[in-house]
């Protein structure tokens, strides 16, 4: 499924890792990746962890690569952090963070863990398939039921705070099938002739 261009993040960071987004997403833009997140962490000393994928929504070496040497500058003349750290430029993974709209419809079928910013069905942490998505939210089944709940209920992306894949043997087939399609479509595309 091809990945919408541009399309707005539903989960963004704040205060420094906002800063830094802000700063490295256009050169992400001009280049066509797209931000996925943004984590300073505390390993190592400091760790800038920036994870990225083409619009696609593949990411290889090769891309982790381009990113880093392209944003290093750009954070450099920026400095937004005022000591020193280490960059890391990676791929969202296979049990990715769902951080867009497009995330839900592209990998329903799979269980997503998420938790809401507010009470939804009188909870605000789920677990369950993803079933259907549109552009108000997402709806899933859970696989754990409680006592008196519904099987399935939607979520709708005002109230999202955090998504993640689950990791399973479904997901790791699809993932590996999504990422060969890519790369024979990118292939494919290359071995057009230019047309003058």
């Amino acid at each position: 499924m091809q990945q919408i261009e541009n399309e707005p993040r539903l989960i963004v960071e704040t205060g420094l890792e906002l800063r830094i987004a802000e700063i490295i997403e256009p050169v992400l833009t001009s280049m066509d990746f797209r931000l996925v997140r943004v984590r300073m962490l505390n390993q190592n000393g400091a760790t800038l962890q920036i994870m990225a994928e083409r619009n696609d929504g593949t990411m290889d070496v090769d891309g982790c690569e381009a990113v880093s040497t392209a944003i290093s500058p750009v954070l450099d003349v920026e400095d937004p952090i005022d000591k020193e750290y280490h960059l890391e430029v990676s791929s969202p993974g296979i049990d990715r963070p769902m951080v867009r709209k497009s995330d839900f419809t592209r990998w329903s079928g799979h269980i997503v863990k998420c938790e809401t910013s507010i009470m939804v069905d009188n909870r605000k942490r789920f677990r369950g398939k993803i079933v259907a998505a549109d552009t108000e939210g997402f709806t899933i089944e859970r696989d754990q039921v409680a006592y008196g709940e519904a099987p399935s209920v939607t979520i709708p992306f005002t109230a999202l705070a955090e998504g993640k894949l689950i990791l399973t043997d479904d997901l790791i087939r699809d993932a590996l099938k999504a990422d060969k399609l890519a790369k024979q479509q990118a292939a494919n595309q290359n071995d057009e002739p230019d047309e003058e």
